[in-house]
Formats: structure tokens, C-alpha cells, sequence
């Protein structure tokens, strides 16, 4: 098997990837620190936020720390990236995702990326005790439906 030469360059997402290394393991770890260090978020074409019921007013009412970390981390889903720590909420519907803050208190965004259109931010909350409430896991299957529908009549329009 040819290796390729020690010099050679490839393209990953449009950017030009130097390949210093010989091997291939390395060449791709080069590659994806060119990637991640050289790509900047407002490179990337966000996706709006769509707050639906309260859930803007609700994050409002954070404290400011809490407010400040969930910002940014709708802004990296936004930008079509993972939030940093995050976990899958099958119990509202299918794509649902939350956003775990953790401050001096824990606060949790639910959101939905998988449409093309729009980040659907369905419900933002403190969590007082180690499970969700069941009030907040209702009131988020309901936006979660109100998504849906807003999303059928925007393919219908």
C-alpha cells in the first residue's frame, strides 16, 4: 500500500487541509485542528431562533450567568453545531434535544434543530429536583405539536 507523500494537501468542507504528517490517523487529526481553529461561527450560515409560547420570557427570567451559557449554547446550535453538554429528551418527541446549564442552580433549554428551516426552542426552565417535572414535560409536548404544525403549514405555503 503507497502512502501518500508527506507534502500533499486535500480539502475538507472547502478548506484547505495541510497534510504534514505520513500517516493517515494523523494527516485527518491535522486536518480537523485546521478545521475547528480556522472556522469561525459567523462563517456559517445560522439557523433562526423560533421561540415558541413563553420559552423566551422563561429564559429571560434566568439569572444572568444562566442566561449568558444558554445563549451561547443556542448559538452553537444555531450555527449547526452540538451544544457542550446535552442529552436527548425522547420522552417530548423525536429530535428533541436539551441543553443542560449548570450554575449555582440547573436550568434546561429544549430545543429542536432537525428541521431545515428554524431552531424550534420549545420550553426553558430551572430544574429544582433530579427529575423533570412532569408540568414541564407537558407543556413541551404541546409546543412540541404546535412545531409541528407550524412546520406542515410552512411546507403546505
Amino acid at each position: 500500500m503507497n502512502s501518500p507523500p508527506i507534502n500533499s494537501t486535500r480539502y475538507i468542507y472547502g478548506k484547505l487541509c495541510p497534510r504534514p504528517f505520513s500517516t493517515v490517523l494523523l494527516g485527518t487529526l491535522a486536518c480537523i485542528y485546521t478545521l475547528v481553529y480556522t472556522t469561525h461561527m459567523d462563517d456559517v450560515h445560522d439557523k433562526p431562533l423560533v421561540w415558541l409560547g413563553s420559552s423566551l420570557e422563561d429564559l429571560r427570567a434566568f439569572p444572568p450567568d444562566a442566561r449568558r451559557l444558554a445563549g451561547y449554547q443556542l448559538r452553537r446550535v444555531q450555527a449547526r453545531l452540538m451544544p457542550s453538554d446535552y442529552r436527548v429528551v425522547k420522552s417530548v418527541g423525536p429530535g428533541v434535544y436539551e441543553i443542560r446549564i449548570h450554575t449555582r442552580l440547573e436550568h434546561r433549554v429544549l430545543y429542536v434543530a432537525r428541521m431545515t428551516e428554524a431552531v424550534y426552542v420549545l420550553h426553558a426552565f430551572e430544574k429544582r429536583t433530579r427529575q423533570t417535572r412532569q408540568t414541564d414535560v407537558i407543556l413541551a409536548k404541546r409546543r412540541f405539536a404546535e412545531m409541528l404544525n407550524l412546520h406542515r403549514n410552512a411546507k403546505e405555503s
